[in-house]
């Protein structure tokens, strides 16, 4: 075989092979952006029931203090005296995801993280947490009181895997990582909930409302 030949041979070769390792990665590479699901989707039919979740690994976070937020009525002072009331409270945290999604108690979603977080901790998990009393407080002269109050949270970080009898968007099976926030037991990690009873000045308009008709000298309860 001539030199020729051999080099003819070696370059038609050479291009076979590119070409058999191009088909090679095109089979491998993931499916475009449009092709596949976003994570709303996966959720919306973990929720459903179409896809067989589970979420795995969970980690849990430590502990801390969420922020404060209004849980009362404001007390309105429009005497010239300090006023003391007891004031009822109450106050209802959920859950969210990573995508600001709420985890709904009792649905679906909050089920199977309670059963991932029970099966690796052996401990239950709540998605939502519900409290109430009452506190007397006393607002001063020209100034408006409220109750405030915030919970102990917990993230738990994970991998959901979602798995469809029937390939959906080309397979059987679809993962994403997810962190979940939601209330904890009071104590855990030494964490306390906190209730405090917050008081401000009223601002112009309110201290005008207050020198007018029926409220003058009195204090008043307004609905948050």
């Amino acid at each position: 075989m001539t030199t020729n030949r051999v080099k003819r041979y070696a370059a038609r070769a050479l291009t076979m092979t590119a070409a058999a390792c191009a088909v090679a990665v095109a089979s491998i590479l993931p499916a475009s952006a449009a092709d596949q699901p976003t994570r709303p989707q996966l959720m919306a039919d973990c929720g459903s029931g179409e896809g067989k979740c589970t979420f795995n690994s969970p980690k849990l976070g430590e502990a801390y203090l969420g922020e404060f937020r209004q849980v009362s009525n404001s007390l309105f002072n429009c005497s010239t005296s300090d006023a003391t009331q007891a004031m009822t409270w109450d106050d209802t945290v959920g859950s969210s995801d990573s995508l600001g999604v709420s985890v709904t108690a009792g649905g679906k979603i909050a089920g199977i993280v309670d059963l991932s977080i029970t099966a690796s901790y052996s401990h239950s998990w709540s998605s939502t947490h519900s409290e109430s009393s009452s506190l007397n407080m006393t607002v001063k002269p020209g100034e408006v009181g409220w109750i405030s109050r915030a919970q102990v949270m917990q993230k738990v970080s994970g991998t959901w895997q979602t798995h469809y009898d029937s390939p959906k968007w080309g397979h059987y099976y679809w993962f994403f990582q997810d962190t979940i926030t939601s209330p904890a037991k009071n104590g855990t990690d030494g964490k306390s909930n906190a209730v405090v009873v917050k008081s401000r000045k009223m601002t112009a308009a309110e201290k005008r409302s207050c020198s007018e008709g029926s409220l003058k000298g009195r204090t008043f309860v307004q609905e948050r």
